[in-house]
């Protein structure tokens, strides 16, 4: 088992990011979805970052459980405690530096000298992927300092604010900007030009990491 997580553990964390991610498509139930589906994904999630830090250091392994923990207990207690004054507040903070944590992890395997592999490939896209959740996350904190920094939000749930939010820094980070949606106040509008700067620099690396890599592949 061991070994299945350390030869595959990208490819495992991209399947977890995408679910997490995406699986709102084939649901209909939002309110399942926020009540079950949610701790079940951060539980999944947790399970395909770890062979990330099977051979890290002791304080590193020891964030992340503490922060999968939070990650995992925030949405369990979510329909008990939700209407806390910030609450969401503090439940977004916290997955920003959990995903922020994968992201520096991610970034420093990309960084490393070498050949274009399987690896490679799998992990860039879950550095896109980390980014989006990053920003999501981020944009709903900001939400809900604010339900009005942002248009066109449904705030019928945590769930439909989520599943809105996604597809929102989505369209910013991939540039296709439809404008169904709006940024309002000006930490809103601040923090989506941020949000399209760093997308297009993650473009620009990962472009000149994968030309590197491939250069050496072809120079043997």
């Amino acid at each position: 088992m061991k070994q299945l997580l350390l030869s595959r553990k990208y490819e495992i964390l991209l399947s977890t990011l995408f679910i997490h991610l995406f699986i709102g498509i084939v649901l209909t139930d939002l309110h399942f979805y926020a009540k079950v589906i949610w701790p079940i994904n951060m539980f999944l999630l947790a399970i395909g970052s770890t062979s990330l830090f099977i051979q890290k250091s002791k304080w590193e392994n020891r964030i992340q459980i503490l922060l999968f923990s939070l990650a995992i207990a925030l949405p369990l207690i979510l329909p008990f405690f939700g209407h806390i004054p910030f609450f969401m507040e503090i439940l977004s903070v916290v997955y920003v530096i959990l995903f922020g944590f994968l992201f520096y992890e991610v970034i420093t395997y990309l960084i490393k000298p070498g050949k274009i592999t399987i690896d490679i490939i799998s992990a860039s896209a879950c550095g896109f992927l980390l980014l989006l959740e990053i920003f999501v996350f981020g944009m709903q904190f900001l939400f809900h300092l604010n339900p009005e920094s942002i248009s066109k939000i449904d705030a019928s749930s945590p769930a439909s604010i989520f599943i809105d939010l996604v597809y929102y820094c989505s369209v910013v980070l991939t540039t296709i900007g439809f404008g169904d949606i709006l940024p309002l106040t000006h930490h809103s509008k601040l923090f989506v030009v941020l949000m399209g700067w760093i997308g297009q620099f993650y473009t620009v690396f990962l472009v000149g990491i994968l030309v590197g890599k491939f250069a050496n592949l072809q120079s043997d």
